[in-house]
């Protein structure tokens, strides 16, 4: 679906000429990068996927590029399966500190959270963050009193705590605790799923960007850590003159090289939208090591289409696409399905 931006505009001689910009509403979304078990992989699948409706059928009603990614993250933080909001895996002393954000590409403006208890969809805080206040970042306890004035009651952790959770942070610590007895240091944890997000990019009709993120974190982190996710320029970046961006996977390298900025710099090198991604994490992987993945759109060009891009090293990565009313997803390295919606 093509959507008009028109302006008037004078030529030589006075003449009145309309110009008109078609601009062609486009999301993707990703439920994290990370080895998904024969359990989830087709919950992950679907969820993905219906993410990608609810962000994209903002987008044909009218909404923002904001409107989108917001509705899109919000319903996979409503997914138990992803580790956002409801899913979301715990610390060392089995609680929920949520981190998120948005980004809008109009203007830069960013709002964002981290460290937060007791809120089911922290990427609606973090718009709240950037359209209320005049701060980009909120923590902990503060971010908690803002959501409290803003009329959002907290939830009872016993809500966001999922036995999945709960079992991951048990095998976690038992692991530890066993190899800590026997060498040092200690090898690495056994895999889990805890080491993801899910986010959201979109362009909607007017050729406006928007990003975000959101993640409960890893599993068995120290209380008070934060990841790359509620970070302008690792967890999410958008600028209507570049791009948009979100991240998934290894925090700490993510955060190290700036991934999601990094990417808009490959953009604005001339790299399209899949050659940027793979670039960056290229980068990533060669400098810092750990796994990563990305969803792109690049700023939109004369026929008023953006690029999508997306890349992962890790053994999956769960992403959807609308674009034309086609929906593609995939979840292994090559994967692209095909559906008309």
């Amino acid at each position: 679906m093509l959507c008009d931006n028109a302006f008037e505009g004078r030529v030589w001689g006075g003449a009145v000429i309309k110009i008109i910009t078609m601009f062609r509403p486009t999301i993707i979304v990703h439920g994290g990068a990370r080895q998904f078990t024969p359990d989830t992989r087709d919950l992950v699948q679907e969820g993905v996927k219906a993410a990608a409706r609810q962000g994209y059928a903002e987008l044909t009603k009218g909404g923002s590029a904001m409107d989108a990614v917001v509705a899109a993250v919000s319903a996979m933080e409503d997914n138990t399966v992803f580790n956002a909001g409801h899913g979301s895996r715990l610390n060392l002393k089995g609680q929920v500190e949520a981190d998120a954000i948005v980004i809008d590409g109009r203007n830069l403006g960013s709002g964002a959270v981290c460290g937060l208890q007791g809120c089911s969809n922290p990427v609606q805080l973090a718009r709240l963050v950037m359209e209320k206040t005049n701060h980009c970042l909120l923590t902990a306890d503060g971010a908690r009193e803002f959501m409290e004035s803003q009329g959002i009651a907290a939830v009872p952790s016993s809500e966001l705590v999922t036995e999945r959770a709960r079992i991951e942070l048990e095998q976690h610590v038992k692991f530890s605790s066993a190899v800590e007895n026997l060498v040092a240091p200690r090898s690495a944890p056994p895999p889990s799923s805890s080491c993801d997000t899910v986010g959201a990019v979109a362009m909607d009709a007017n050729g406006n960007l928007a990003a975000a993120t959101s993640t409960g974190g890893i599993t068995a982190k120290l209380p008070g850590r934060v990841g790359d996710s509620p970070i302008i320029g690792s967890g999410a970046y958008a600028d209507n003159t570049v791009g948009a961006v979100s991240t998934t996977g290894c925090g700490e390298s993510i955060m190290k090289v700036c991934l999601a900025r990094r990417v808009g710099e490959l953009l604005e090198k001339g790299k399209t939208a899949q050659e940027a991604a793979e670039h960056a994490l290229e980068f990533m992987s060669g400098r810092v090591g750990g796994a990563a993945g990305v969803i792109v759109l690049s700023q939109y060009g004369n026929a008023g289409a953006c690029e999508v891009g997306h890349h992962f090293i890790t053994e999956n990565m769960a992403w959807a696409a609308i674009d034309e009313g086609q929906l593609r997803w995939g979840v292994d390295p090559g994967q692209e399905m095909n559906e008309i919606i």
